[in-house]
């Protein structure tokens, strides 16, 4: 789907020496936030998961710079290591934020003077994200997580959550309440722990926002509910 008033930028940059990968900006008019987003593990940067989740949040004035890692490039497989992960994603911290700027310059699109850089992902994408900002912990104002995978499926366990007392920035974690990667009677303590971290439950949704139409109590797209739920907790911490 597009959105009206909206610019796409499909690019490539250098995620490491050597290996590029595929970039998309997706900036809808008088944008306020540049969210960069990383895919889950299985999917890559155009997936319509990804594709959802980036049409809601232009929807509300977020512009969000998707890219493949090295990997996903290549066509799947097995995931990078994480400093492969971590080097392309302060490599796309960088594209994203020239490739604003030029088209922001260009005048196509309304732009609110230096939007604010925001970083997040789904599922892989967003743990990895996570290990980027224990290290980086004043590189961007804020995280966003879309379904944080605590754990893979059926094995629960909090290991994946050791980092996580590291980041210093505010955090929010939008996880369905069917997710099998992040049980909520582990996830919901972490996150209680966490300095300047929200869990926001997504009714009926599983790990892929996939939604149970009879029980969800809801008439909202799952994908506007995060939206508008990023929306508040922007606005909360005065983001």
């Amino acid at each position: 789907m597009l959105v009206s008033d909206t610019v796409y930028s499909r690019s490539t940059f250098q995620a490491k020496a050597g290996v590029s990968v595929t970039s998309l900006l997706m900036q809808p008019n008088n944008c306020s936030h540049l969210l960069v987003l990383g895919h889950g593990a299985g999917a890559p940067l155009d997936h319509v998961h990804m594709n959802s989740i980036c049409d809601a949040l232009a929807a509300v004035g977020i512009a969000t710079f998707r890219f493949n890692f090295p990997y996903m490039e290549k066509g799947g497989g097995r995931t990078d290591n994480l400093p492969t992960c971590l080097e392309t994603i302060d490599n796309a911290i960088t594209q994203g934020r020239k490739v604003l700027a030029e088209i922001s310059g260009s005048q196509t699109v309304i732009v609110k003077p230096s939007p604010t850089l925001l970083l997040g992902g789904h599922s892989f994408g967003g743990r990895m994200t996570s290990h980027y900002a224990a290290i980086h912990t004043d590189s961007v104002a804020g995280l966003v997580y879309f379904s944080f995978p605590l754990h893979p499926s059926k094995k629960p366990d909090t290991k994946r959550a050791m980092h996580l007392p590291d980041i210093r920035v505010p955090q929010l974690y939008l996880s369905g309440t069917r997710d099998s990667l992040a049980e909520l009677n582990l996830l919901e303590p972490i996150i209680d722990k966490l300095k300047d971290a929200e869990l926001a439950t997504l009714d009926t949704a599983d790990h892929s926002f996939k939604i149970l139409k009879r029980t969800r109590v809801s008439q909202e797209s799952v994908y506007d509910e995060a939206a508008r739920t990023l929306i508040a907790w922007i606005s909360r911490h005065a983001l």
